[in-house]
């Protein structure tokens, strides 16, 4: 059984165990009881008129199974428009993925690109209104299994939710695609229950996006702030590391009913999100880390979500969300050129807030355009396609080869021994500035070990890049303030793993990416030779 399938029936032994003996949790329970209503369905199915043309009002095509829909770049594409009253059960959607594939040979949109919508009542603003990747769990722009109670996208591209959605007269469910590509193979399944009538307490349910690139400087990172009656559900949190080291020693801050002071205060970033001792990739019914790629580097990702299923934040007049947006932080960033564990870092943060309130959220946050929650670009990037010829390299081959987690394709240099194997790239400083340099880096089953220098000065321990699975990786060398000028960086092959077919070498691209602006006001290693003690900080 593969690790999706295992995690998923996990899931569904737990909320079984779950029914056993108590009411507040019983799933089970509920389905002997009666149940009022009809049950309806939006779909992309494919349908018909009298006169056999598509008509997505008529009849379902018996005789085609042209199932989806493509969305163009600036077009809606409305899922769901409908009166009420009644209660959305479940959606699920999925599309092409953003790489080129024979149905779509330029590319997709990514689901980053893609504004889920969601109106209730001829509200004229949202009451959801968020990124469909950060919805779902997903963030980044990148596809992540989530395997969850409310939310699961089983093989990271099957988008399911289970969040019930009551509307009393009107409901509209649209994507928007912001991308320059379009959104291809669009299918959907939007199940309802048509009501004859909801309690007059029925509370609605709203979800929101939000963003700060960077975080604001004193003061706390806020996912939802509002008035009224209701209970919080749910937090999808992203961030991209802007410092080394590790971000998450903040707290969250939870305001009820107007108070001055956070009577909800918590411990930590990962025990907030149900973890301890940092954060890793992990998924359970209540909690998870879809998306993490690698600890303490300058330009990690990771997103976390967190539902309140089992213990909702009840809120009477009003509610405030927030967490800290502190922790460890390199020498070069702290003043006093010291490390310790709380200091206010200047990352990247996005969230999605989940709650049902009665009447009118007050909070004003909207979804920026796709254009700008991507995220800024910190890299000077030198291609390493373009360093194929024999003068950069020692005996075999190298070539430019398209991969599909890369944008560009990458140098593949095939050695058939480590004797004389290298591998060099030059690129020009035109400003000394406090930089890191790295290197993307492929890991294959049939990839050598190496050693990186630049201009000579060793960095860093040997990269081992055998791996069994195809794969990138960022391999941090080194932080320093270059002089403007040339350099040359080399990467000499010292051997293989034991594991490994080959020596070959992948590389994307080098890097010399950017450090916070207070690296430069503070200037702690501006003057330090870097090739006398070359430093990495962690």
């Amino acid at each position: 059984m593969s690790a999706s399938r295992l995690k998923l029936v996990s899931v569904l032994w737990v909320v079984a165990a779950m029914s056993v003996g108590t009411v507040e949790a019983s799933f089970l329970g509920d389905l002997a009881r009666p149940m009022q209503g009809r049950s309806m369905r939006e779909s992309s199915t494919h349908r018909i008129g009298p006169d056999g043309k598509f008509d997505p009002l008529g009849k379902p095509d018996p005789n085609s199974n042209w199932d989806n829909k493509n969305v163009e770049p600036g077009e809606t594409k409305v899922l769901m428009d409908r009166e009420g009253p009644g209660v959305i059960t479940h959606i699920w959607v999925t599309f092409l993925e953003p790489e080129p594939h024979p149905w779509a040979k330029e590319g997709s949109a990514n689901h980053q690109e893609m504004l889920l919508r969601m109106y209730w009542d001829g509200d004229e603003r949202p009451a959801v209104e968020a990124p469909v990747g950060d919805f779902f769990a997903s963030a980044f722009g990148k596809r992540s299994e989530v395997i969850s109670l409310p939310v699961i996208v089983e093989d990271a591209d099957s988008y399911n939710c289970f969040w019930h959605m009551p509307f009393r007269k009107h409901a509209r469910i649209e994507i928007v695609n912001q991308s320059a590509k379009p959104i291809s193979l669009l299918y959907y399944n939007i199940d309802w229950i048509k009501k004859e009538s909801l309690p007059e307490n029925t509370p609605y349910f709203y979800a929101q996006y939000r963003q700060e690139y960077p975080v604001e400087q004193g003061k706390d990172y806020v996912i939802l702030d509002t008035d009224g009656k209701g209970h919080y559900v749910g937090t999808v949190l992203s961030v991209r590391t802007r410092s080394p080291a590790w971000f998450g020693e903040g707290d969250e801050k939870i305001y009820i009913d107007g108070e001055e002071e956070a009577s909800i205060w918590g411990t930590g970033t990962e025990d907030y999100f149900l973890s301890a001792w940092g954060l890793k990739t992990t998924g359970t019914p209540y909690f998870g880390v879809p998306y993490f790629d690698q600890w303490g580097i300058v330009g990690s990702h990771t997103s976390a979500y967190r539902w309140h299923v089992q213990d909702p934040l009840v809120f009477n007049k009003s509610i405030r969300v927030t967490i800290e947006h502190f922790g460890w932080m390199s020498p070069d960033e702290n003043p006093d050129f010291k490390s310790n564990s709380w200091n206010e870092r200047q990352d990247d943060y996005s969230s999605v807030a989940f709650w049902y309130q009665t009447g009118k959220p007050t909070f004003s946050a909207r979804a920026p355009h796709a254009k700008e929650r991507s995220l800024p670009n910190l890299d000077s990037i030198i291609w390493a396609r373009d360093y194929t010829g024999e003068k950069y390299h020692g005996p075999g081959e190298a070539v430019a080869q398209k991969l599909g987690m890369y944008e560009q394709e990458q140098l593949l240099y095939r050695p058939q021994q480590q004797d004389n194997a290298w591998v060099e790239i030059p690129f020009e400083v035109k400003k000394k500035e406090p930089k890191r340099l790295l290197l993307v880096l492929t890991e294959s089953y049939d990839y050598g070990k190496y050693q990186a220098y630049l201009n000579g000065v060793k960095l860093g321990g040997v990269i081992d890049l055998y791996n069994g699975d195809v794969s990138s990786r960022e391999v941090h060398l080194l932080d320093f303030w270059p002089d403007p000028g040339e350099y040359q960086l080399r990467l000499e092959c010292v051997g293989k793993n034991p594991l490994s077919q080959g020596y070959y070498l992948g590389i994307e691209s080098v890097r010399l990416r950017e450090r916070r602006p207070r690296v430069t006001e503070y200037g702690h290693d501006k003057d330090k030779d870097w090739k006398t003690k070359p430093l990495l900080y962690d």
